[in-house]
Order: structure tokens, then C-alpha cells, then sequence
């Protein structure tokens, strides 16, 4: 049992590692700046998202892919999550802030139950959807293990990987990447 649990310790190891030394995979993250744990990466250095879609917590089903031309905000939380809680705030009133800038949020619930995930939600007055995640299968196929929630991820409206905090985010950190994210963003579509 004792070798099992070194194996699985070490895996963990190396994953966390891998995944903190990157943005965007493919070798590219070399080249995107990473200061404090917030990884951001340039126009030329982004990388498609994988798919992101699912069972919302309160019915229905979301793919990221239809919103394509806005800025999406995803922000991977859980109800066990102290963090997560410290950051609820913060993430809604982001969301109200800058929304009318072609910026929307996602939450993706990780390792919860549902009734847990909507009381959450209920109690945080949080008005952006949330996927239903509990196997935390999204934020693996993202390079964010479950164990490093609350983690957020900025993408361009052009459904590219620009930004990721692995760590709680206060509104005063992540409305000014926001804004320049949605900024950068409609000065490259141009009118429509």
C-alpha cells in the first residue's frame, strides 16, 4: 500500500509540474509571460480551448462554441472550496461589470454534488451558468487538475486560450485582464 501511495504521489507530482510550467500546451507556454501564477499569453502564442460543454447545474446543456465573438471567463469552483468561496464575489460582480463589453462567464462545478453546487450558487448571488462536472473531466482536458481549483481561464473571442490563474482571483486582479482581453478583441474584429 505504502509503494501505491508513493506512485500515486509522484504521479500527482509530475502532473502538477507539468501542468504549472504551461498555459496553453504544445510548447508554446515558453513563450507567454507568467508572473505571479497568472499565465498570459500574447495573439500570436494562443492555443484553441479544448471542447467545453455540458449539463448545466440547472438543466439544459452549454458549448463554450456558441459564444464564439464574446470573451469567455471560465472559472473552475467547487462548494467544498474555500477559495472558491473568497473569490464567489468578486467573479459575479466581474461578470456584472464588464458584460456589456461582450464578456461572459462559466462556472465549471468540480467534484460536488449538485445540490451542494446550486446552493452555492444561490447563496452567492452568482448569475452566470454553471457545468456540472463532478469527475472534474473538463478541467483535465485543460491541463487544471482538480486539486488546484479555484483556477481561471480567459478566452478570446476567438475561443483561444489568453489567460490562467491557478490560485483565487479578487475583482481588482481580474476586471483589468478582462477589460484588455475584450479591449484587444474588438479592436482586431474591427466593426461588424
Amino acid at each position: 500500500m505504502g509503494a501505491r501511495r508513493w506512485a500515486v504521489g509522484l504521479l500527482a507530482a509530475v502532473t502538477a509540474t507539468t501542468v504549472l510550467s504551461g498555459c496553453t500546451g504544445g510548447g508554446r507556454e515558453a513563450a507567454c509571460d507568467n508572473t505571479g501564477g497568472i499565465v498570459e499569453c500574447a495573439p500570436d502564442q494562443r492555443s484553441d480551448a479544448p471542447r467545453l460543454a455540458g449539463e448545466l447545474l440547472d438543466g439544459g446543456s452549454y458549448d463554450v462554441t456558441q459564444q464564439r465573438g464574446q470573451v469567455v471567463v471560465v472559472n473552475f469552483w467547487g462548494s467544498w472550496c474555500a477559495p472558491c468561496r473568497a473569490e464567489a464575489d468578486d467573479l459575479e460582480n466581474t461578470y456584472q461589470a464588464t458584460k456589456d463589453s461582450g464578456v461572459t462567464f462559466l462556472g465549471i462545478n468540480v467534484q460536488d454534488s449538485r445540490d451542494k453546487a446550486i446552493a452555492f450558487e444561490e447563496g452567492f448571488g452568482i448569475s452566470y451558468p454553471s457545468i456540472f462536472d463532478p469527475g472534474s473531466r473538463l478541467a483535465l482536458d485543460l491541463d487544471i487538475p482538480p486539486n488546484t481549483i479555484p483556477a481561471t481561464v480567459v478566452l478570446d473571442r476567438e475561443g483561444r486560450i489568453t489567460t490562467v490563474i491557478r490560485a483565487a482571483v479578487r475583482q481588482e486582479g481580474l476586471q483589468p485582464i478582462v477589460e484588455r482581453i475584450a479591449a484587444e478583441s474588438a479592436a482586431a474584429s474591427g466593426p461588424r
